[in-house]
C-alpha cells in the first residue's frame, strides 16, 4: 500500500472527530471520517488524512486505552505516516483518565519518547498560558466545565491534571521558549528528557497564530496530542500549501431535526435562543422515561403533530436538574437518554428528514452509531470546529454534529439555514 495518507488522528468522541477533520480541510486536506474502526476494507484512494471517531472519552479506561491501540494500530495500517490523539479543548477527562492513560500507552506501544498536550483552540477561546488551560480568560476550574455532569473539571493546570492520569512527567513551553531558536529549544527538551523514559510538553498557545510556531516546532513528531487549535496549520504543513478546495455543497431538500443532549451552557443558551425566536420544541424528560410515561412512541407523535418544517428535541437541563435526575443512576439515565434520541433520529430519517442537527459528543455518537454511517464527506463549517457532513451511504442527508460547548447562541438557526435547499 502508498503511503498517502499523512495523518491518522483517534478522536475520542464524534463531535471531536468531526472537529479535527473540518479543520484539516481547512488546511487542504482531504479528510475520511470514519465512526469507529471499521471492520472491513474501504477504499482510501484520494485521502490525504482519515480521523475515527472512537467513543472513549467517558468509558472505563482499560477498554479506552485498549480501543485508542486498536485505533491507532489501523491508521498505520492504512499507512498513516503520523498519529494525533484529539481530545477536547476543555481537556474533558476525569481523574484517572482517558486522556493520560491513552497518550501514556501510544508513547510506550510505539516507543515515542515525548510529544506536546495542545488542547487550546483560540478561535473558540481556549487558550494556555503558562500552563494553565483558559475558557472565555477564565481558568479551566472556574468556567462551566466544573459543573459537568460526566467530566468536571477540578484543576486548571495542566500538569496537575496529567499527574492523576498519567505515569510521566510534563514540561511547560513558555512563549519566551517558544521564541528561542529550534535548536535552543530542543537543548532544553533534551535537558528535561534526560533519563525519563518518556514526557510531554505544554507549550504557550494564546493566539491562533501561535499555531504556526508550534507546528514548525513540533510537526514531525510521529505522534501528537491535543484539540484542533493546530489541525489547519498541521493540514498547511502536510500538503505544502497546496490541498484540495473542492468542497461538497451543504444544503439538501428536507425537513430539519434538531437533537440537543449537551448540558454545556453554551447548549443551553443556543435551546434558549431557538425558542425564544419560536421555534417548536420537544422535551424528553428522564423521569417520564423511567416512568415509562414518555417513550419513543409518544415523542414520535408529538414530532410528527409538528406542522413545522424544523423541530428542537432536547433532554439539555441545568447542572443541578440533571443531578437530581442522576440519582437514579448516572449511567442509566446517560444510556436511556442516548438510546432514546438516536431512536428518534433513525425514524426522521426513515420518513424523510434530511437535514439532521446534533448537540453534544455522546448524543451524536449514539445518534450516527443508530443511523449506520460509518464515512463522511466534509463541506464547509457553521462554526469553527463543527462541519456540514454527507454520510456517503446516503448523500442526500446532511448532519451537523456539535461538540456540546461549541457554537454561537443561534447556532441551531444558522446549522438549519446553512444546510436548507431553497427554491430548485
Amino acid at each position: 500500500m502508498s503511503n498517502s495518507i499523512r495523518l491518522g488522528c483517534i478522536a475520542d468522541d464524534f463531535t471531536g472527530a468531526s472537529d479535527a477533520a473540518s479543520f484539516l480541510v481547512k488546511g487542504g486536506m482531504r479528510v475520511l471520517l470514519v465512526n469507529g474502526i471499521p471492520g472491513n476494507e474501504i477504499d482510501i484512494t484520494g485521502f490525504d488524512a482519515i480521523v475515527v471517531a472512537l467513543k472513549t472519552r467517558t468509558m472505563e479506561t482499560a477498554p479506552a486505552v485498549k480501543e485508542s491501540l486498536d485505533g491507532a494500530e489501523w491508521l498505520k495500517k492504512q499507512g498513516a505516516g503520523q498519529l494525533y490523539f484529539k481530545y477536547c479543548s476543555t481537556f474533558d477527562s476525569t481523574p484517572k483518565g482517558n486522556i493520560g492513560p491513552v497518550a501514556d500507552a501510544v508513547l510506550e506501544k510505539y516507543h515515542i519518547p515525548y510529544t506536546i498536550l495542545c488542547p487550546a483552540l483560540p478561535v473558540n477561546k481556549r487558550t494556555i498560558k503558562d500552563g494553565i488551560l483558559y475558557v472565555n480568560g477564565v481558568p479551566l476550574h472556574e468556567s462551566p466545565m466544573k459543573n459537568h455532569p460526566l467530566t468536571p473539571m477540578w484543576d486548571s493546570d495542566i500538569a496537575v491534571l496529567m499527574k492523576s492520569q498519567s505515569c510521566y512527567p510534563c514540561m511547560k513551553v513558555s512563549r519566551d521558549m517558544l521564541g528561542k531558536t529550534k535548536s535552543e529549544v530542543q537543548k532544553e527538551i533534551r535537558r528535561f528528557g534526560s533519563g525519563r523514559e518518556h514526557f510531554y510538553l505544554i507549550p504557550d498557545f494564546t493566539e491562533e497564530k501561535d499555531a504556526v510556531r508550534i507546528v514548525e516546532m513540533f510537526g514531525k513528531l510521529p505522534f501528537l496530542t491535543g484539540g484542533s487549535g493546530i489541525m489547519k496549520q498541521l493540514g498547511i504543513y502536510h500538503t505544502g500549501g497546496n490541498g484540495s478546495d473542492k468542497i461538497a455543497e451543504p444544503q439538501t431538500k428536507g425537513r430539519g431535526l434538531v437533537l440537543a443532549g449537551s448540558c454545556s451552557s453554551a447548549t443551553l443558551a443556543q435551546i434558549r435562543c431557538y425558542l425564544n425566536r419560536g421555534g417548536r420544541a420537544v422535551k424528553i424528560e428522564p423521569a417520564k422515561l423511567l416512568e415509562k410515561t414518555q417513550d419513543v412512541r409518544s415523542l414520535w407523535l408529538e414530532i410528527e403533530s409538528s406542522q413545522n418544517e424544523t423541530i428542537l428535541l432536547y433532554s439539555s437541563d441545568e447542572a443541578e436538574e440533571v443531578k437530581k435526575v442522576q440519582q437514579a443512576g448516572r449511567e442509566r439515565i446517560s444510556e436511556l437518554l442516548e438510546q432514546t434520541t438516536a431512536e428518534l433520529a433513525y425514524l426522521a430519517v426513515q420518513a424523510g428528514y434530511r437535514r439532521i442537527i446534533v448537540a453534544g459528543g455522546e448524543t451524536s455518537g449514539a445518534v450516527t452509531q443508530r443511523l449506520g454511517f460509518d464515512a463522511y464527506q466534509i463541506c464547509d463549517s457553521v462554526a469553527p470546529g463543527v462541519p456540514v457532513m454527507i454520510p456517503l451511504g446516503n448523500p442526500s442527508i446532511r448532519l451537523v454534529l456539535k461538540s456540546g460547548n461549541f457554537g454561537q447562541e443561534d447556532f441551531f438557526w444558522r446549522a438549519l439555514e446553512m444546510t436548507e435547499q431553497k427554491g430548485r
